[in-house]
């Protein structure tokens, strides 16, 4: 694979990308842009929702899912580190669906519906009757059939640690056994870990590509994750160290490429815990809603802060149309030659503005 229909610039890519996660200099930050194309790359037959349908996530009609897949990438032009790629992703957490948590399709989004009523009867085995692991597979094998020369099938956003277990135990519960039960809390990540990578496993050698290399949020040149911990904004930086930490330390050591998805004002007392687990790479941070913009000067220390110590920061959500540009124009005047540890995930009203975003950006 030499080349995607929707990304001729596919091989150049990534060889960018490799050079960039092994710590070689693009003399500017690696860059996702996409641009809104004014014909699709393929002439797909629109498909009308099915009748009750509220969530792209939905496992309702499976010929639509796939329908969805196909459309997904056709609108867009991928330019500078962009990749085209559509994931088989049943929610946010979709672990704990193969570990027997009920989905609640509701607009938008999948509500996680609690299976451990109680600590001494938790399972952490897949779940018995298996529907979510096979529909993943299926959608799975059909965007690899039907989209293989077109985009990468991403990883779906399994989740795992303090997330997963809160999805299967309650938040509310789970905060309790953390107090009363940290022994039971220890074990169960132990055995959601162990799932996690029985799961991964199987995924990254089905999806791979010719080079080895796997896709979540980014391409990386090998077994790549996007890694969280949304529960941590609920508990103390002590918690964290105890229970997530090792958690962190033992996937990173499992995978070759790891980005750390950083959510909201209540996690940011966590960053020393992050910064101390060599194996995460790249920090992606998330302000949270009706928090200032990423690109805005109060999150410059936190950034300051993740490039000292050797990582990466990623920032997502850009936009040309909402003074994304005029952003990061202001990290390049403050970071200079260290905006090269950065990667931007930008849209582009066209593509002479984002040529001009590379041209701004470069540094070296």
């Amino acid at each position: 694979m030499t080349a995607l229909r929707y990304c001729a610039d596919f091989d150049a890519a990534r060889d960018r990308l490799t050079h960039w996660w092994r710590g070689g200099d693009l003399g500017r930050p690696a860059l996702q842009l996409t641009v809104r194309r004014e014909t699709p790359a393929d002439d797909i037959a629109p498909r009308a929702r099915p009748a009750g349908w509220v969530t792209d996530y939905s496992t309702s009609d499976f010929d639509y899912r796939v329908y969805l897949a196909l459309r997904s990438c056709v609108d867009l032009d991928y330019v500078a580190e962009a990749v085209p790629a559509v994931s088989p992703c049943l929610g946010p957490n979709t672990l704990a669906l193969y570990l027997g948590c009920g989905a609640r399709e509701m607009p938008g989004t999948v509500w996680f519906q609690p299976c451990i009523a109680a600590p001494e009867a938790a399972v952490f085995d897949p779940a018995p009757d298996g529907f979510y692991w096979d529909f993943t597979l299926r959608l799975l094998a059909a965007q690899l059939r039907l989209g293989g020369d077109r985009f990468l099938t991403s990883f779906p956003d399994l989740i795992e640690g303090l997330d997963t277990l809160a999805a299967m135990r309650g938040t509310e519960a789970l905060l309790v056994d953390l107090l009363e039960r940290p022994d039971w809390v220890h074990a169960s990540l132990t055995q959601i870990t162990q799932r996690y990578f029985e799961y991964y496993d199987r995924l990254y050698e089905l999806q791979r590509d010719e080079r080895g290399g796997s896709h979540f949020w980014a391409w990386a040149p090998g077994r790549m994750a996007k890694l969280q911990c949304d529960f941590s904004a609920m508990i103390s930086p002590a918690m964290f160290g105890e229970f997530m930490v090792p958690v962190l330390e033992e996937m990173t050591g499992r995978l070759d490429y790891c980005m750390y998805h950083w959510d909201g004002p209540g996690a940011v007392g966590h960053l020393d815990a992050l910064l101390s687990v060599a194996g995460i790479d790249m920090i992606q941070w998330t302000p949270g809603a009706g928090a200032a913009a990423v690109t805005d000067r109060q999150w410059w220390p936190l950034y300051h802060r993740i490039v000292a110590a050797g990582k990466k920061v990623i920032l997502l959500g850009l936009d040309t149309s909402t003074g994304g540009m005029d952003g990061v124009a202001r990290l390049k005047q403050e970071f200079g030659n260290r905006l090269q540890q950065f990667m931007f995930g930008m849209r582009c009203a066209s593509l002479g503005q984002a040529e001009k975003v590379i041209d701004m950006t470069e540094v070296a």
